[in-house]
């Protein structure tokens, strides 16, 4: 189990190619192939952990899952600083019965590919500073994690600013992007194959 605060930012992924290119003359490997997420954020009915801007998140990413808390964020102008409880799960989808036996509810599903990156040479990266690559049904994102001069570092290298980062969570990226196009925001996954 893991129980530590975690600084992370966003940057939003304008040209894939060239960001990809960039991490290889960074040094940059992946250190998990693209992989398939799905994950589910869980509440009580009358919302109580998102009116106190907690989380729970269950998460599934093949056979394995992971359960995570994440505490309020603590006050940041740049980064989102946040208490981080995760332990993985022998089985997620008894779990999430458990999780619906105590009253809570799925309040919002959300999907990724997600590329896990490492400094060349690194291959236990989830330990320290870390860079994903994530691509959503809102646009693709790259994740850094880690001390703030390594993220400031980082995102320099990588050519963006202080005011590009993010510290909004995909939940909410999400449906501010539903407010701006109008529509009602359901849940953030991908199109069904069509038959």
């Amino acid at each position: 189990m893991q129980h530590r605060h975690e600084t992370e930012i966003k940057l939003e992924v304008r040209n894939p190619k060239a960001l990809r290119q960039r991490l290889r003359e960074l040094g940059f490997q992946p250190v998990k192939a693209r992989h398939f997420e799905s994950n589910y954020l869980f509440d009580f009915p009358d919302r109580r952990l998102r009116k106190a801007r907690c989380l729970l998140r269950l998460r599934f990413v093949g056979r394995q899952s992971v359960l995570t808390f994440k505490g309020a964020p603590l006050s940041s102008r740049s980064y989102k600083i946040r208490r981080e409880i995760e332990t993985t799960i022998v089985d997620g989808h008894r779990l999430r019965e458990i999780l619906q036996n105590l009253g809570l509810r799925e309040a919002f599903c959300y999907e990724k590919h997600r590329t896990i990156y490492g400094p060349r040479g690194k291959r236990k990266v989830l330990r320290g500073p870390h860079l994903v690559y994530d691509e959503t049904p809102i646009g693709n994102y790259v994740e850094l994690e880690g001390p703030r001069r390594w993220i400031d570092a980082i995102a320099r290298q990588l050519g963006y600013s202080r005011k590009e980062y993010i510290t909004s969570s995909y939940a909410t990226l999400y449906w501010q992007k539903c407010l701006a196009e109008g529509k009602k925001p359901g849940n953030m996954v991908f199109p069904s194959p069509k038959s």
